[in-house]
C-alpha cells in the first residue's frame, strides 16, 4: 500500500501519524496519507514565505515558463492521475480523464498566458504636473482549500492563477480525498522552485485551521460548505484577511414548455444531477423546475434516462455514475430519501441503496441509485437543503414569474439553469434569478476564461490572477 507526503519547501516530508484513504467504490483501504499538525502547517507557510520575495519579484514572463511546464507535467500523466482521482473519491473515469484533467492543462496555460496581467496598471493625468498611476502587487501566501469532489480540478484553480499574480501557495485537500492532489506534490517539485506551491494535508480542525488561523498567511480561498465558511472567517479575523469562498448550493434547473425536451431531460438529468459525479458538484441541479403543461411528459424521459444510468466499477468505461465519497457521506445522503418520504414527497423512480444494486465486487463501496422525488412544495428540506448526492426533486409551476420566485426562494445563490426557445424569457432569466452562474439550453460548462462566484450563501470572490492582486494608488508630481 503506497504512503504519501506532504510537500514542504520543495521537500516530501512524512508526518508520525497517518490517515487512511478509501477507496469509495469498495470501502477498502488503497492508500495511507499525512495527518499534519500545526507545525507541519507552520512550516509549510514559512517557506511560502521565504520563497515569496523571489517568486514575486520575478519577471511576469518568467513565472510564465514555470507554469507552462507545469501544464506539461498535467499532459504528460494525465492517464494516472485520472486514475487516482477516480480510486480516490469515486468520479468515474470518463470525467476525470476525458473532463477533469485535460481541462487543468488548459487552465495552467490560461494562467500562464495571463501572468502579464497581474503587473499591469493604468495611469491618470490629474493635472500638467500630475500624475496618477495604480499598480497591481501580490498578497503574498495564499492558502487553497479544496474539497474532496474535484480536487484536481480545484487545486488546479487556487495555485494556478495565484502563482501567475506572484503569489506563493499552500494547498489543503480533503482528507476525504487527498492522493491525487499529493502525487501532483511528488511531480510538480521536479518543476517549480522549492516554496513555491505546498502542500499539507489532514484534519479541517487540525492542520486546516492552523493554516487559516497563520499570522503569515495573507489571503485564503476556499471551496466546500458554507459551515465550513463560516468556521473559517471566524477564524481568520484576528488578521483581516481577504478571504474568498465558493459554496454549496441547491440550484435550480428550469423547463419551460417550449424547450427542446429531448435535450432538456438530457440535460436535467446527466448533465446536472445524477451522473455528474453522483451528484457530489455544488452546482448540481437539485431543483428541476417544469412547466405544468409539458411536466408528466419531462418526467417520463427523465426516466427512461435515469434507467440507463449504469453504476458501477468507476475505472470502467462503460459506467456512467459512481459511489458516494465516504460512508460519512453515504449516510448523510441516504437520510434524505427518508426525510423525504417522511415530508411527503412523492418517490418517482429510485430510491435504493447499499451494495446489492451494484456487481458483488463493489457490493462493499458507498452506492446510491438515482432517484427523483416530486412535490409542489418548495419549504420541503428536500428542496431547501444540499444533500450532494445523486437525490433530485422535481417542482411543477405555471408561468415565468412563479418560475422565478420559486428558484430564488433559497439561501443557495450559484447557478441555475433555464431550457427555453424564446430569447426573450432567457434574457429575462439572466436578467432575474439569484445565481452566479447561469446556462441556457446546457448544464455544467465551466471554461476556466469566465468568473465563477456566487450569491448568497453560495459565497463571494472567485478565483483568476486579478483577484489574486491587490491594486496600490501611486500620485507623481514634478
Amino acid at each position: 500500500m503506497r504512503e504519501f507526503s506532504n510537500l514542504i519547501g520543495g521537500e516530501l516530508r512524512r508526518t508520525e501519524r497517518m490517515l487512511d484513504s478509501i477507496n469509495p467504490a469498495t470501502g477498502e483501504v488503497w492508500a495511507r496519507i499525512p495527518r499534519s499538525t500545526a507545525e507541519d502547517a507552520d512550516a509549510a507557510v514559512t517557506a511560502a514565505r521565504e520563497a515569496f520575495p523571489a517568486w514575486s519579484a520575478m519577471p511576469a514572463a518568467g513565472r510564465a515558463h514555470f507554469l507552462r511546464q507545469v501544464a506539461g507535467v498535467f499532459a504528460t500523466n494525465a492517464r494516472e492521475l485520472a486514475e487516482i482521482e477516480t480510486r480516490d473519491n469515486g468520479r468515474i473515469i470518463s470525467e476525470t480523464a476525458k473532463r477533469d484533467v485535460p481541462g487543468m492543462t488548459y487552465l495552467w496555460h490560461l494562467a500562464a498566458a495571463e501572468c502579464g496581467a497581474a503587473v499591469e496598471g493604468k495611469s491618470v493625468v490629474l493635472g500638467p504636473d500630475s500624475l496618477g498611476l495604480t499598480r497591481r502587487v501580490p498578497y503574498g501566501v495564499v492558502v487553497g482549500i479544496i474539497p474532496w469532489n474535484s480536487p484536481i480540478s480545484t487545486f488546479s484553480a487556487k495555485a494556478a492563477f495565484a502563482l501567475a499574480a506572484g503569489n506563493t501557495v499552500v494547498i489543503k485537500p480533503a482528507e476525504q480525498a487527498t492522493v491525487s492532489t499529493l502525487r501532483l506534490g511528488e511531480l510538480l517539485r521536479e518543476v517549480l522552485p522549492p516554496g513555491v506551491l505546498n502542500i499539507v494535508s489532514g484534519l479541517g480542525e487540525e492542520a486546516g485551521d492552523a493554516l487559516v488561523r497563520h499570522s503569515g498567511v495573507d489571503r485564503i480561498s476556499l471551496t466546500g460548505s458554507t459551515e465550513t465558511a463560516r468556521i473559517v472567517t471566524r477564524a481568520s479575523t484576528d488578521a483581516l484577511k481577504p478571504l474568498a469562498f465558493e459554496l454549496g448550493g441547491k440550484s435550480p434547473n428550469i423547463v419551460f414548455a417550449d424547450a427542446d425536451l429531448d435535450r432538456a431531460a438530457t440535460g436535467v438529468t446527466t448533465q446536472s444531477v445524477f451522473t455528474a459525479n453522483a451528484g457530489q458538484v455544488c452546482v448540481a441541479g437539485s431543483r428541476i423546475l417544469i412547466q405544468r403543461t409539458v411536466f408528466d411528459e419531462m418526467i417520463d424521459r427523465m426516466t427512461a434516462i435515469a434507467g440507463r444510468i449504469r453504476l458501477g466499477d468507476p475505472l470502467s468505461k462503460d459506467t456512467t455514475m459512481g459511489p458516494i465519497v465516504s460512508r460519512e457521506q453515504f449516510e448523510r445522503v441516504t437520510s434524505y430519501l427518508e426525510i423525504a418520504t417522511k415530508e411527503g414527497a412523492e418517490l418517482v423512480f429510485g430510491g435504493r441503496s447499499g451494495g446489492e444494486i451494484v456487481d458483488e465486487a463493489y457490493a462493499g463501496g458507498y452506492w446510491v441509485e438515482p432517484t427523483l422525488f416530486a412535490t409542489e412544495d418548495n419549504a420541503l428540506r428536500v428542496c431547501q437543503e444540499e444533500i450532494f448526492g445523486p437525490v433530485a426533486v422535481a417542482l411543477p409551476f405555471d408561468t415565468e414569474e412563479e418560475a422565478i420566485a420559486i428558484a430564488n426562494d433559497s439561501s443557495y445563490g450559484l447557478a441555475a439553469g433555464v431550457w427555453t426557445r424564446d430569447l426573450g424569457r432567457a434574457q429575462r432569466m439572466l436578467r432575474d434569478l439569484q445565481a452566479g452562474t447561469i446556462w441556457v439550453n446546457t448544464y455544467r460548462k465551466m471554461p476556466p476564461g469566465l468568473p465563477f462566484e456566487g450569491m448568497k450563501d453560495s459565497g463571494y470572490g472567485h478565483d483568476s490572477v486579478l483577484a489574486n492582486t491587490r491594486e496600490k494608488s501611486c500620485l507623481i508630481e514634478t
